[in-house]
Formats: C-alpha cells, structure tokens, sequence
C-alpha cells in the first residue's frame, strides 16, 4: 500500500536524500545568489567610485575636447579612459559573478540531474500554466515576495523623510554636487536593499530545506522496504547466517578430533585444548556452551579423549581466548599443570596396558608347550 503523508514520520535516510539529489531536488533560495551578487557589486562599486567616476570624466572629457576642437576622435585619445572604465566594469561584474558562484555553491553543490532536464509536456500546456499561477504556492510565493519590497519601500521612504529638508536646497548646487548627493543617497538605498534581501534570502533558504526534508520524509514501511532494496532481504540474511554458523559449528567439532584434552564446568562450558611438541603454547581448537558443550564431551567421549572438570579454568578459557588462538600466557601454569596430569594418567594406562600384555604373553609361553592339541 501507498503510504500517505501522515504516516511519513522518519527522517529521510542516506539514500533517499541522494536519489532527490540526482532529480535535481536540492533546497535553493533563487534570490540568495542574486543578492550576494548584488551586495558585492555595491560594494566593489563603492570602492572604485572615485576611479570610475575620473575614468567616465576622462572618456567623456576626451570625447567633448575632440568634437569641440573640430578635430578627429581618435581611438588613441580615448583608449586609456575607455581601459579604465572596462576595468572597472570587469571589476564590478566579476564580483557579482564570482559571488552569486559562490552562493549557488553553498547552497548545493554542483549538480547535474539529466532527469530534470528531460521534456515534459505539461510544462507547455497553457492550462497548466495558468493553474500554476493561481495555485496556493504561487500565492505564497507572491507574499514572500511582497514582504521584502515592503520592508524597502519603508527604507526608502524613511531616507526621504530624512534628507526632505535638504531637498529645497539642491537647486543651488553644481551639477557636480547634484550628482554626489544622488548617487551617495542611491548608494546608501542599493546597499540597504541588498542587506534586506540578503537577510530575507537566507530565511528562504532554510524555508526551503526543511520544506524539502518534509517532503523527503518516509514512513517506516518505505524505511524498512528500502533496508531490504540495499541490505538484502532479512529473513534470508538470517538464514544465510545460521548455515555460516552450521559450517563453523562443524569446522570446529572436526578441529576438536584432535584435541589433547577438553576441560569443563562441568555441563555449561567445554574448552577442547591442543598441545603439541611443535608448538609455542597451547591452543584452543573448540569451545561451547550448554549444547554445544554436551556435544563436545560426547565427541571426546568417542575419541578417547581427556575430559578434566575444572570449572574456573574452562570459564576463563570460554571467555578470553577465541577459537584458534594460543591460551594467555596468565593460564600457562594451570594448562600446564592439567596436561600434566593427563599425561601422567595416559602414561600410567599405557604401563598398565603394557603390564597385561606382558603377563598374557608369559601365561601363554608357559602354557602353550605342555598342553595337549584337542585329544591328539
């Protein structure tokens, strides 16, 4: 079943957030790029003003001295104004580009989304234009951006209140001084309105990423279906665990045939030692618990392999040394001590077992001559 948005209460994961990613959904503030692009030509403006304002007299200057003079304008005469105002220009406009780059950048990243740059045909129906701009997001869209032009209309009509005063007085001045009082005061206005929408852009902005994460939200089946899509499916995943588990379990117990003696708790731990002439320290070669410990006694049963019950030796060795390794060196002198004794007791069934053999041999040498071959 489809999941609703109500039940889409978890966090995107990893995954969904990389696939919205490669769709192109990535949180954007169109009017953050432009805004540090235009705070930054502002203020390279402002600190180039004298030299563009000298360069522009100088361009101007040269052009009217020509036309006055009844001379030709020549491209020589004007080339190092018009080198000073293309370097300011270029000085203004890289500024701008460089930080609506950078802007764009911070906000995402370089993305390249093939998918959504495919042709849909619903882009270029009228209708759907039309419904677009009456829908309730272009509604909110078009109060967004009514909020900000309000706050600079309000700066704007603040400054005037402030500089009307001077306003009767302007009619005596120069041009030169006309021109400095408008450009300082458009200045001051550009600048003003540029923080504004800095500061607006940047509240859309992170608007926009959490408008963006409610909408990646998932519900905890698509969670759980995309667990199974990247991980493998869990009942399978267990199953293959459990044979992985069979073909250790019967590693070990084929390890464990050739085991020196097996030490136990006696019925909740079994720790199957190794010990040869070749070999730096004895080796744990099988170890279990409960079952797996009865199954390790039977199979040194069968073997005829030593069983010593030492129940704090076989915990230790349970729960420090890890199948395969050598014993820590702080168990050698009670390791040593219990093979010792196994040996003893090998040796001394061995001799035994050498004594019968010795007495049968002597009974049949003494008896076998004398004794008469059935009636013969």
């Amino acid at each position: 079943m489809a999941s609703t948005s109500g039940s889409r209460t978890e966090k995107p994961t990893p995954r969904r957030q990389q696939k919205a990613r490669e769709q192109g959904q990535v949180a954007r503030s169109r009017d953050l790029a432009a805004s540090l692009a235009t705070l930054a030509g502002l203020l390279v403006l402002g600190w180039q003003a004298a030299a563009f304002a000298s360069a522009w007299r100088g361009f101007l200057g040269g052009a009217l001295n020509a036309q006055a003079g009844g001379g030709e304008l020549t491209a020589a005469a004007l080339t190092p104004a018009a080198w000073l105002v293309l370097r300011s220009t270029v000085m203004i406009a890289g500024a701008a580009w460089l930080m609506a780059l950078s802007g764009s950048l911070v906000q995402g990243g370089v993305v390249f989304a093939p998918s959504a740059l495919e042709p849909k045909m619903e882009r270029f129906s009228p209708a759907g234009q039309v419904k677009r701009l009456a829908s309730v997001t272009a509604l909110a869209h078009l109060g967004k951006s009514l909020l900000p032009l309000s706050l600079m209309a309000y700066l704007a009509v603040a400054m005037l209140v402030r500089d009307w005063p001077q306003i009767p007085g302007l009619v005596r001045l120069r041009a030169a001084g006309l021109t400095a009082f408008v450009f300082t005061r458009v200045f001051e206005l550009a600048w003003k309105c540029a923080l504004v929408m800095l500061g607006w852009s940047g509240i859309d902005y992170f608007a926009e990423r959490q408008r963006l994460q409610s909408q990646l939200r998932m519900s905890k089946q698509e969670i759980h279906e995309e667990y199974k899509e990247t991980e493998g499916n869990p009942a399978i995943k267990a199953r293959v665990r459990r044979l992985q588990r069979q073909v250790r379990r019967r590693r070990m117990m084929k390890d464990a045939e050739r085991a020196s003696v097996v030490v136990t708790n006696p019925t909740h731990y079994a720790v199957a030692l190794e010990y040869r002439a070749d070999m730096a320290a004895p080796a744990v070669v099988a170890k279990g618990q409960n079952l797996l410990a009865r199954q390790l006694r039977q199979l040194a049963v069968w073997r005829e392999i030593p069983i010593v019950e030492n129940p704090p030796l076989a915990q230790a060795l349970y729960r420090s040394v890890e199948v395969g390794q050598a014993i820590p060196a702080k168990l050698y002198a009670v390791v040593a001590e219990v093979l010792a004794m196994v040996w003893r007791a090998q040796a001394q069934t061995e001799a035994q077992a050498a004594a019968r053999t010795a007495a049968q041999r002597v009974n049949h040498t003494a008896s076998g001559p004398g004794t008469p071959m059935g009636g013969r």
